[in-house]
């Protein structure tokens, strides 16, 4: 048996899976998110090791057998957390989330200097590690001074588990001060960023082992002590170890909070101006593409919020016909990241009429969030990966009708897998797996297909004229603000 554990920004997510890759059980303990201003997202640590607990409590209370039996467990989370802790390993302030802008200016004041592009690959965006520690620096200097270690928030986890401070390739590639091409922390990164060496947890790869469980929690949840807690992943690479998207041309669409289109490459090649994040992939001698929209599902949870209604009633209420565009809707509740690399920009809904209804907005908003998606696929096209076709993965996929608006308006295939879970947390046991030394990564299949949804052709020229007008509706809007 093989644990993967998946801390998430809404929840952790603990699974077990046997031998044979299947899934035995798993179970969630829910978490919330603080926003103290605008454009500020973050949570207490502190609750991430208590939901871990509960999620891995309820496992061993219906499944104590399968629970005795881990022999390997795995990680992965949310990325480009910054967790604080100062020389005794505790906590400084709560920890900084992905999705918090208020590091724009640091994030364009770093993006300036050109080594960070050219090392990192990658633009620094405000939701990565280094603004935010520049930002703390700028502004709380007091708790900056204390800062002994920064750790991101899965590796949080892995030090409660083992007392190791580790983090491996994949996360890491979302801190700027990662050297992604070469696989190491950058001395000049770090330098330009008034961070030293010292502060950085020990790298490893995702399929290596970090360290092993203590003995006291082993105790608690019935597992043998030292029981190897494998490198993991962030949530995306995760999941691609889940979905068996390890090999060139291999790619998802991950409707979660945020939405992914997700390339894995053979190669380093980034192609930091077209806001596309290269990184690491959590196998050793890859990488990945990643175009990333910051709110997917969170815009239809936004408007299900307003109206009273759940998102699934919303989505049932659109029926099983797709329908055409009708209005648009640009989903930048909290800025966005690939192409446009803007914090400040804020969603639209326009084009309504007395004749739209709910429904009409329901679809407007997917819609959007597709468009977002083939911002991403441009961006991706424009970088060197020609995606012909994607496996789609989050909880929004259980919608048949956004899959269908999703194909539709990329104009690319979408295959559906077989039921079952192969998201983050089935990746990161099976990285528990890998890191237990039972399986190779040949091991990890991608999943079984239910059904591949094709565009609608006959749809397809409205939807191709509604996302030109889209593509034109973000400067109008940026001009406004």
């Amino acid at each position: 048996m093989y644990l993967g554990i998946d801390l998430g920004t809404s929840g952790v997510k603990a699974l077990i899976i046997d031998g044979a890759q299947k899934i035995v059980a798993s179970a969630t303990a829910d978490l919330k998110v603080s926003r103290p201003a605008p454009g500020w997202s973050e949570q207490d640590p502190a609750d991430w090791i208590s939901a871990t607990g509960a999620a891995v409590g309820k496992l061993r209370q219906k499944h104590p057998a399968e629970i005795a039996e881990v022999k390997g467990i795995g990680l992965s989370g949310q990325m480009h957390g910054a967790t604080l802790l100062d020389p005794a390993d505790r906590v400084l302030r709560p920890c900084i989330l992905w999705n918090d802008t208020r590091a724009h200016e640091e994030a364009a004041l770093l993006d300036a200097d050109p080594q960070f592009r050219a090392i990192s690959g990658n633009i620094v965006f405000p939701g990565f590690t280094a603004p935010k520690l520049m930002w703390v620096r700028n502004n709380e200097p007091d708790i900056f001074a204390k800062v002994a270690s920064v750790l991101l928030p899965k590796d949080y986890l892995r030090l409660w588990l083992t007392g190791e401070k580790v983090s491996e390739m994949s996360d890491a590639s979302g801190t700027s001060w990662l050297d992604v091409g070469q696989r190491r922390w950058s001395p000049d990164l770090l330098a330009a960023s008034q961070m030293d060496m010292r502060q950085m947890p020990r790298l490893v790869e995702g399929m290596q082992a970090s360290g092993g469980l203590r003995a006291d929690l082993a105790a608690e949840w019935d597992i043998k002590p030292g029981t190897v807690v494998a490198g993991g992943a962030g949530d995306n690479a995760a999941t691609a170890i889940g979905m068996g998207t390890v090999g060139e041309g291999a790619a998802f669409v991950s409707l979660g909070t945020s939405g992914v289109v997700f390339a894995a490459n053979d190669s380093y090649r980034p192609n930091a101006e077209s806001a596309v994040h290269t990184f690491c992939h959590a196998a050793p001698g890859s990488w990945h593409q990643m175009g990333v929209i910051l709110s997917a599902t969170d815009s239809l949870n936004w408007f299900a919020v307003l109206v009273g209604q759940s998102a699934a009633a919303l989505t049932d209420e659109l029926g099983d016909e797709l329908r055409a565009p009708q209005g648009l809707f640009l989903p930048f509740l909290s800025g966005e990241r690939t192409p446009h690399n803007d914090a400040a920009i804020r969603g639209a809904l326009t084009g309504i009429s007395h004749g739209t209804d709910r429904a009409a907005i329901t679809a407007s908003i997917l819609q959007g969030v597709a468009f977002a998606f083939r911002d991403s696929i441009e961006a991706l096209s424009a970088a060197g990966t020609d995606i012909r076709r994607l496996t789609a993965s989050g909880g929004g996929s259980r919608s048949q009708y956004w899959l269908r608006t999703i194909a539709t308006a990329l104009d690319i295939p979408v295959d559906v897998p077989v039921a079952g879970d192969v998201g983050a947390a089935f990746g990161a046991a099976r990285l528990g797996m890998l890191a237990g030394g039972t399986a190779s990564l040949a091991a990890c299949m991608p999943p079984d297909i239910d059904r591949s949804i094709e565009p609608d052709k006959a749809l397809r020229p409205a939807y191709e004229e509604a996302y030109q007008q889209y593509r034109k509706t973000y400067p109008a809007i940026r001009s406004t603000m």
